[in-house]
């Protein structure tokens, strides 16, 4: 399809995008919007240096190959540098959703379906703001290289979220619920749930007190230990932090122990849902990449460019926020993998301590902080009273090795309105969870 420059590695990334957008306030229609468009990454490398241009014209793809060749240095052993070594030819067509595409379902039915959504709370009297939101957003990418990769693949994901403010008396409490399928049929019957996240939400608001600061063993729901997995150890295994500095090197050397015998945690992008890409932005394929593997540090995260830095194997993790940007090592879906304990076994080993059931947001690196939205205290390994904390906190290494129990079942996650941030590139979809974790001592308060 196009002239590659000789003696030089250089590939294209082409975007075709579709996204909706519709946003209700207090039963106002704030946003309806779609948009479509088509784009394109061009790089080329020569050894030494990269060279990129985004560009909206994808007419002009073959002018500006031409053009960022003109400013390298040829080579004629550009394909024995270990970079353009580690990159995979891979050839064919994966189009997951050409019978379900999100750009074939009318507008109006999307309208609908957040209209209908919106009607659980709208009415509420406990409720003294609310939004609903519809997203969707379909991409279609093809990619070709100087190597001999030709490649098509499409991705997509929906959602809804619901924001509210709850208060009664004096009593306040923010509260939201984010879902999403990369199918409009998998978002369709949420009545249920959404029923199910008002009642304890109002619950919450109610019955809440005010939790006493301490240590107390923690369980994290699957939405919490997703947070906890992607935060406290999914950046840490992205690769270019270790590249060019030896000690980062020796502290994460493959094989070290780094958390508890029963924890695992994974990424891998081939799971459905909103961190599912078949291949990566380099043309590389998805795979299952465990990050832990009974408690020792067993892989990381690479692009082409870290993966031959380290002297490791590509993982299909060289992503891009969109075709302005390069891609760089970036997590999939990251979760924590089951153990063998139900999740009735695992809390009956808290006598006294906090479940961790939503979160508002979580952050870490050396030190981890997520912040609950609805919390519980567990008695005698039962639910009991919820509990307002505002954060809990921990070292990363002391949390991964205080894991004691593991449950048996994994629920994985996918939403919309959102993303993992990274550098300037924000946000990326991504998919988290795990099963129900119960980590040994934390900070909370």
């Amino acid at each position: 399809m196009f002239v590659f420059p000789k003696n030089l590695y250089s590939d294209v990334r082409v975007e075709e995008i579709f996204e909706t957008n519709i946003r209700l306030v207090l039963g106002e229609l704030k946003q309806c919007k779609v948009r479509t468009y088509q784009a394109a990454f061009v790089r080329v490398f020569d050894g030494n240096r990269w060279f990129y241009e985004a560009l909206t014209d994808v007419e002009s793809i073959q002018k500006t190959l031409d053009e960022l060749a003109e400013l390298a240095n040829p080579s004629p052993e550009i394909d024995r540098h270990p970079v353009v070594a580690a990159l995979e030819v891979n050839k064919g067509e994966l189009m997951s959703f050409k019978d379900q595409s999100l750009a074939e379902v009318s507008l109006e039915d999307k309208r609908k379906l957040v209209e209908r959504y919106a009607k659980l709370i709208s009415n509420n009297e406990l409720i003294t703001s609310w939004s609903s939101n519809y997203e969707d957003r379909q991409e279609v990418k093809s990619f070709w290289s100087s190597k001999g990769t030709d490649i098509k693949f499409d991705t997509q994901r929906c959602g809804v979220m619901m924001n509210g403010d709850f208060a009664k008396d004096d009593k306040k409490h923010q509260d939201g619920y984010n879902t999403a399928g990369t199918t409009f049929a998998e978002i369709s019957n949420l009545d249920g749930e959404f029923t199910e996240w008002l009642e304890r939400a109002e619950d919450f608001l109610i019955r809440a007190k005010p939790v006493e600061a301490g240590s107390y063993p923690v369980i994290l729901s699957p939405d919490a230990a997703g947070v906890f997995a992607h935060e406290c150890f999914g950046h840490k295994s992205e690769a270019d932090f270790m590249v060019g500095d030896d000690s980062a090197k020796e502290e994460w050397a493959i094989g070290k122990k780094v958390g508890a015998d029963i924890l695992s945690i994974i990424d891998d992008g081939t799971k459905p849902g909103s961190g599912f890409t078949p291949y990566d932005d380099e043309g590389t394929k998805a795979q299952c990449t465990y990050l832990i593997k009974g408690g020792e540090l067993a892989g990381r995260l690479h692009s082409a460019t870290t993966a031959a830095a380290l002297e490791e194997k590509v993982t299909g993790n060289a992503r891009s926020i969109g075709f302005e940007y390069e891609p760089i090592p970036r997590m999939t879906t990251t979760y924590i993998a089951s153990g063998s304990m139900s999740k009735e076994e695992l809390f009956a080993k808290v006598k006294d301590g906090i479940y961790v059931e939503s979160l508002k947001h979580g952050s870490g690196m050396s030190t981890f902080t997520i912040a609950p939205s609805r919390a519980y205290r567990v008695i005698d390994g039962k639910e009991a009273e919820p509990v307002m904390v505002s954060v809990v906190t921990g070292q990363v290494f002391e949390a991964l090795n205080n894991v004691e129990a593991v449950s048996d079942k994994i629920e994985l996650r996918s939403f919309v309105g959102g993303g993992c941030g990274k550098f300037e590139q924000m946000p990326l979809p991504v998919g988290f969870g795990g099963p129900y974790v119960l980590v040994a001592k934390l900070e909370v308060r």
